[in-house]
């Protein structure tokens, strides 16, 4: 027991060459361990003001004590930038989170389709891959912001051992236009890689993994490719 706590320790230091957590973070993972972690409210895990990244998580699952996670960021692009970069799935091994092959399964129609996504996984532990749902809520002026929901499904294709097919990658995310190059992105989500992991070890990775995938989208939006396309948009972002 105590050589795979270990393993599964060390897996979550070196997860996504990810920096080593905050002691307030190994805290919160011991409470998780011990099942005392009171947290069902939305608490505020950081704030980086200079990239304008707000993390929050809360304990959704009582039963096994795994967290949700929720993030409120202001993007450096417009909406057609941003949506163009969560669009471009080909491209995903660049800036999303330990994603290392990613492609468009099936395209449903103009605001629906699915996709597939490999994640490595830290050392002793299996790779992930996982098949989600995408449906495009598309921006209007009476609404006033796109939607974007991500729903994981384990059964769209079978298995592909030794892969893990992970049970959620769940995301609801909206989009909301700040003047014409802003865009505020207000997202929330649930982790679960499937097979056998503690809920501690999954919370550190959600507590990291959330961040570091905005980081990377701060630094794609800036791209020419997505600023100044010169494709057609792949999928309906705005209605009249």
């Amino acid at each position: 027991m105590l050589k795979k706590l270990s393993a599964i320790l060390l897996s979550v230091f070196v997860l996504g060459a990810v920096p080593l957590v905050a002691q307030a973070d190994l805290d919160d993972d011991l409470d998780d361990l011990r099942g005392t972690n009171p947290f069902k409210d939305w608490r505020l895990i950081k704030n980086d003001t200079r990239r304008s990244i707000k993390a929050y998580d809360k304990r959704s699952d009582e039963t096994t004590g795994v967290r949700s996670f929720k993030l409120d960021v202001v993007v450096d692009g417009s909406l057609e930038t941003v949506s163009r970069v969560y669009f471009d799935v080909d491209n995903y091994t660049r800036w999303f989170w330990t994603v290392r092959e990613s492609k468009i399964l099936k395209k449903v129609s103009d605001t629906e389709f699915y996709y597939y996504l490999q994640h490595d996984a830290p050392v002793t532990l299996p790779d992930r891959d996982v098949i989600i749902h995408a449906i495009i809520e598309p921006y209007t002026e009476l609404k006033g912001y796109a939607a974007f929901k991500l729903k994981a499904v384990p059964n769209f294709i079978p298995p592909k051992p030794p892969l893990v097919r992970m049970l959620a990658e769940d995301m609801l995310i909206r989009w909301t236009p700040i003047g014409v190059d802003k865009t505020r992105l207000e997202v929330e989500g649930f982790i679960h890689p499937g097979g056998d992991v503690p809920a501690w070890a999954i919370n550190a990775v959600q507590r990291q993994a959330p961040y570091y995938t905005m980081l990377g989208l701060q630094r794609m939006v800036q791209m020419t490719q997505y600023k100044s396309p010169t494709t057609p948009m792949p999928f309906t972002i705005r209605k009249e």
